[in-house]
Order: C-alpha cells, then structure tokens, then sequence
C-alpha cells in the first residue's frame, strides 16, 4: 500500500501544468506497472514513457480540455496482483481509461478483467498469440505481434551468400507466451529447405529458474554459429552473454529477444565491445526514427531524465506509444465512452513512435514492419531489411577479447 500511494504521488505531478484548462476535471488513467519482481527494469521503463506522454497531452492542453492524471499500481511482476490492480483501478479508483502493463504474461489478466468491464486496454506490450487467441474485441497492442519479431533476423540469415551463411543453430527460449512462439518460428525458417541450418542445440522452453550458466556452457560446447536467445528480460540475456564471452566462445551471430532493445542498461552491463554484434528484434523504433512525434519525445526523455537518446528504452517508447494511440482515440470521437472507442480503433488508422497503427479483430496491429536492430559502436541501430536499414549488418560478429 505504501509502494502504491507514493507512486500515486509522484505521478500525480504528471497533471500539474501553468495550461489553462476549460474543465478541471481530471480525466484519470489507470494502469499497473511492474516496479518490483522480474520484470522491475522494464516495469520501470514502461512508467517512464507514460509519465512522459501524460506530461506532454497536459502541456498541449490535455485530453478535451481537462487534465490527464495517472493513477499507478506496482504489480511486483505478479500475474495475481495484477488482476488485483486492475479491480481496485476500475472498482475503487473509478479510473476513465485503462493502459495495459509489461509482459505477455501480466498483460493476458489484465486484458481479462478489462474485457470483464467491457473497458478498451490501451497496451504497450503483451503481443504474445496467447493475447490475441483470447480474442478479446477490447485489447490494442502497438507491438507487432511476436510471433513475427524474429521473421527479419531469420530472412536476414538467409539472404546471405552461400559461402557466408552459417551451417548450425543454438536455440533457447525461456517458457514464456513472448519468447517460445518466435524462436519456434524463427527455428523452422532457418531449419528449411531453404535455410538448412542444422539445429545442434535446442532447449525450447526452459523453465525460469533454470540454470543459465550451464546451458551456457552447453551451448558454447556445441560450437553453434547462430544462437537464438529467446530470453524476457535483461538479467537473462546478460547471463548468457557473460558466460560465452568466458568460455571464450565465439558464434557468428547472437540475437536476443529481449535485453539488447534496453539501451544504456544493456551497454553499461556489458561495455561496448561485448555487446557489439548482438542482434535483436524491433517493432521499428530507434531513437533517431522519423516516426510520429519521435522528436519530441525524445527531446523530453532527455530533458528529464537526462543521459542521451540511445539510452531510452524500447519499452518506453511502446508505453509512450499507447499514450498516442489513446490520445489521438479520444480526440477523433470527443469521447471517453469505452464502447464508442472501441469502435473507433477497430476501424481507423493512427500513428505512433511504432509507425502506424491498424488492428485486426484481436487487437493485432497489421501494418508495422518487423526490424532487426543490431549493436554497432555503442550505437543501437536498424541494419535489416534493407529498406529500413542505418547501417549495414556486422557478421560475422567481431572475436570477444
């Protein structure tokens, strides 16, 4: 309870602005964020981008005129205190609107209980098929499906010659609905007749508490020149990291799910030159992208919580994300009626950090491109598909020292 009222208190400010507004009502926004467990790094990012957002739609003069407040709930990563969170928001604080939290596996409860009150769920993540094979007509997620995110990084490894292209494949996926899909799928591209890759090591899922290290050591022993890590927060993918780089082993190419898209963290976990090579997928947001209001957001990310853009998260721009979605809703209908939003965003077309945003009957965005990102001089770029790409993509990856 007190995790919760100082965290009632210090987003209140979010509110605070010299905007006149022509109703002071606020309009209050509810939402449960992971600050403590597992997923406390990206809970905490998360957070970040909506404070930032509510901050920005109050300096524009907020949401038809009144101000936008937030109203958080830490979670501490746990699925039962999530759906807690989420009737104590609708029941008790009588919140407007509803984002959604961290993870496939919090946003899954979350979405039902949202579903329970007939409440659109504006999501940042939560992307995994679990979501959407609910089939809930009130969940809108701005991520890309999950399924899809390693489609560029497979097709990547395929399009190159056959003199380059590598001969074997690790793969590991934490059990999870985010992770396990997409290495799966990722897996039967790159084990086609078309990719040939034979797989020499596959531990799909492993279960949380498994012993990273080890499997590590396993995977570093089968000499793999392709490692797909299907891990669901930074301490995962770091571990695996750190213990090949110590084995002293070498693979021509790691991609990593979830961990590199963190940015600072990331980087300052492993220094540069550990971390460059590593690839990840990414709905398409970088920090320099031309898309919707990229600019300034990340001018307001550095302004208040200072360091640089390639330190801001791609969790915090998919939490900003759902701030745009739901502003730019509640703009187009003059409305705050769930039912009437609802109906809106099951037919227009919106825009967002992601690039732009069409939803499918489950909440499924249709229109985004899958992108892989890669660490290159300290810098997390695009490098496929071509069209897209900052740079060109390093492989094989340079020899840890």
């Amino acid at each position: 309870m007190l995790v919760a009222l100082m965290l009632l208190a210090s987003l209140s400010a979010c509110s605070q602005s010299t905007t006149t507004f022509t109703d002071q009502t606020p309009i209050k926004i509810g939402y449960s964020t992971s600050l403590t467990g597992q997923f406390a790094n990206d809970g905490k990012a998360l957070q970040q981008g909506l404070v930032l957002w509510a901050e920005g739609v109050n300096q524009r003069g907020g949401l038809l005129g009144r101000p936008v407040t937030l109203v958080g709930l830490d979670d501490g990563s746990d699925p039962k205190r999530v759906t807690a969170n989420y009737q104590t928001l609708i029941d008790k604080d009588h919140v407007d609107l509803l984002f959604g939290p961290y993870s496939s596996l919090l946003t899954k409860p979350a979405a039902s209980v949202a579903h329970q009150h007939h409440a659109a769920m504006f999501a940042p993540t939560g992307n995994a098929p679990s979501i959407f094979n609910l089939h809930f007509d009130n969940i809108f997620v701005v991520t890309l499906p999950s399924k899809q995110n390693l489609q560029a990084f497979s097709y990547y490894i395929l399009s190159l010659p056959q003199s380059m292209r590598p001969q074997t494949a690790a793969y590991v996926s934490v059990s999870s609905p985010f992770t396990t899909p997409q290495v799966s799928a990722s897996a039967s591209i790159l084990e086609s007749p078309e990719g040939t890759l034979k797989t020499v090591y596959s531990k799909v899922p492993y279960e949380t508490n498994a012993n990273i290290p080890q499997m590590a050591k396993q995977i570093a022993q089968s000499k793999a020149d392709v490692v797909v890590l299907g891990t669901s927060g930074l301490e995962d993918c770091l571990s695996f990291i750190k213990e090949f780089k110590a084995e002293h082993y070498n693979p021509k190419a790691i991609v990593s799910t979830s961990g590199p898209e963190e940015g600072s963290q990331f980087l300052n976990a492993l220094g540069a030159s550990t971390a460059e090579g590593v690839f990840a997928p990414n709905s398409g947001w970088y920090a320099h992208a031309a898309t919707y209001q990229n600019t300034q957001f990340v001018q307001a990310y550095v302004a208040k919580y200072g360091g640089s853009p390639e330190d801001i998260s791609t969790t915090t721009s998919e939490a900003y994300s759902a701030g745009q979605l739901l502003e730019q809703a509640v703009t187009q209908t003059h409305s705050l009626d769930n039912a009437t939003l609802i109906k809106a965003l099951h037919t227009n077309v919106f825009n967002s950090l992601q690039g732009p945003l069409r939803f499918d009957p489950d909440g499924g965005n249709t229109i985004g491109i899958p992108t892989l990102f890669q660490w290159l001089q300290g810098q997390f770029v695009p490098v496929y598909p071509f069209t897209n790409a900052q740079a060109n993509p390093e492989y094989p990856k340079s020899t840890w020292s």
